[in-house]
């Protein structure tokens, strides 16, 4: 008898599609049981039929009358911030732990190497946006060292990857992951900006951010980014650093001087990264969403783990 935990997914496209893969090929915890879609012919339901994974092209309300369904602890939102909330409508009184990879930010943040074994028993937790997944590690490990007084991340991703969610979400994008850099990374204030790159060929994810501290040990400052690099990197293995980090005074007169304490000399810390993805489904310029998908799922086998082991000494 499997001890994996069933898990569905709602939403067909880009997101979803990969997710479902990655759960197929790559994890020994979770067991894909059903996709949910509202277009009936779209790719990832028909790769879903081909896998023989149970499907509806009537969204949330056909998924919960599936009898695959029944099974289903964990399910995955791969679709926008407005529908997830009408998907937590639902989906709540059923008893099922909810995984948003909108960014409608119902439930709590999770950036799986900041704060992964945070919020196990939230009944919704969301995964921010690729943008935050791919620098608010680094927020976090800078101000593991320092107090980070203003943290700023500009995501630039290739607009072929950017699909209707994205795109009807940008407002979402930048309020939840200036939120969560403040929330999560530890930074007293944020700022959040993403650049959809018209290049072609496309190019893959670069990420930028400033974190702006007092004076600090800066060989301890890089050596924290370069430990939390090789943790997103265990889920991630296209995650990495493009230079070496950056440190530069601030001088008297710059505006972000205020930011700092009278009395401290200004620093602005700036990390260059680099997110290509795995082309499980995706191609590999599209790391933006290979590392939410990743994320995801690092975040619902870490559920299902605690789940079963909660369950074993009830």
């Amino acid at each position: 008898m499997s001890t994996r935990t069933k898990v569905a997914v709602i939403g067909s496209g880009n997101i979803g599609t990969d997710l479902m893969i990655k759960v197929l090929r790559l994890s020994k915890s979770l067991e894909m049981a059903a996709m949910a879609g509202i277009d009936p012919d779209s790719d990832g339901l028909a790769r879903a039929r081909r896998l023989k994974v149970a499907t509806t092209h009537r969204g949330v309300e056909g998924l919960v009358e599936l009898d695959e369904f029944a099974d289903v602890g964990i399910v995955f939102d791969a679709t926008s911030a407005g529908a997830h909330r009408h998907h937590e409508e639902v989906l709540r009184p059923l008893g099922r732990t909810l995984v948003d990879l909108t960014p409608a930010a119902i439930g709590p943040y999770v950036i799986p190497p900041v704060n992964g074994d945070a919020h196990l028993d939230a009944p919704n937790v969301n995964m921010v946006t690729c943008g935050g997944q791919a620098t608010i590690p680094i927020v976090a490990a800078v101000s593991a060292v320092t107090p980070v007084h203003y943290g700023e991340i500009v995501a630039s991703i290739a607009s072929r990857s950017a699909g209707p969610g994205t795109r009807a979400n940008i407002d979402e994008f930048t309020e939840t992951t200036a939120r969560a850099i403040e929330q999560v990374g530890g930074a007293a204030r944020g700022k959040a900006i993403i650049v959809l790159n018209p290049a072609e060929p496309p190019l893959i994810m670069r990420d930028t951010v400033h974190c702006l501290v007092s004076e600090c040990d800066e060989e301890a400052v890089t050596a924290s980014v370069e430990t939390m690099v090789g943790r997103v990197q265990a889920y991630v293995p296209g995650y990495r650093l493009k230079q070496k980090v950056q440190f530069d005074r601030i001088a008297a007169d710059d505006p972000l001087r205020a930011l700092v304490p009278a009395a401290t000399d200004a620093l602005r810390v700036s990390v260059f990264l680099e997110v290509e993805g795995a082309a499980h489904y995706l191609p590999a310029y599209a790391g933006n969403l290979d590392i939410m998908t990743s994320a995801a799922l690092r975040t619902a086998e870490r559920l299902a783990a605690h789940d079963t082991r909660q369950g074993a000494t009830a």
